[in-house]
């Protein structure tokens, strides 16, 4: 589950609520074990979503760096390269 959370900081433009929000998602899926939860405890997981979507957003707001930023399309076409000697190109 934890391979869909992405690096956030140092890219341009900037991580979007939906990236964040995701990212919080598959984090409390990992801690909780479970990808949907009963419904006696989803709202717990809920707000645990909404709390760490929030959090995550303040670190990537006060975080500070010299580096440029990265271009996602860029760093895309490198993952894309890197999956393609991993596993074959298809």
């Amino acid at each position: 589950m934890c391979r869909n959370i992405r690096t956030l900081h140092n890219f341009e433009p900037s991580a979007t609520t939906a990236e964040v929000e995701a990212a919080a998602l598959q984090y409390v899926r990992k801690v909780s074990g479970s990808t949907k939860p009963s419904q006696a405890n989803q709202e717990a997981f809920d707000r645990a979503v909404h709390d760490i979507a929030h959090i995550t957003q303040h670190l990537l707001d006060s975080l500070v760096t010299h580096a440029p930023a990265k271009n996602r399309e860029e760093e895309a076409a490198k993952a894309k390269a890197r999956a393609a000697v991993r596993y074959g190109a298809a």
